[in-house]
């Protein structure tokens, strides 16, 4: 995928995953929100030529960024938003949290989206 495409679906994975907790499918939110914050560390590593590939790569890419930008919530958000990751699977978190995390990622697109090219 482009740069570009990765941004496209993490917009549109993340106005997916508000719908799906609006209809009350928490974990399709969660694995939504996680999708869309891998979306968006995906396109900024495809824009800058850094591996992106795997699950560790992901981490990787984030610490960098949280480095370069000297933005310690960057990590941290990307620690909430895997916490949806781990939702889907097991199924333990309520709404009411699952739409704070979602928010948390509003905030990880928000800080993440200017390095992006136009």
């Amino acid at each position: 995928m482009t740069t570009q495409a990765y941004h496209q679906a993490t917009l549109e994975l993340l106005a997916q995953a508000r719908f799906e907790l609006e209809q009350g499918d928490v974990r399709q939110a969660s694995e939504k929100g996680w999708g869309a914050t891998a979306q968006i560390v995906k396109a900024i590593a495809e824009h800058q030529g850094w591996p992106h590939q795997s699950h560790a790569a992901l981490y990787r890419v984030v610490d960098r960024l949280s480095d370069e930008t000297g933005d310690e919530d960057v990590y941290l958000l990307f620690q909430v938003a895997n916490q949806l990751h781990v939702n889907f699977y097991e199924n333990w978190d309520s709404p009411r949290n699952v739409d704070r995390a979602l928010t948390a990622v509003q905030q990880f697109v928000e800080k993440l989206s200017p390095l992006l090219p136009d």
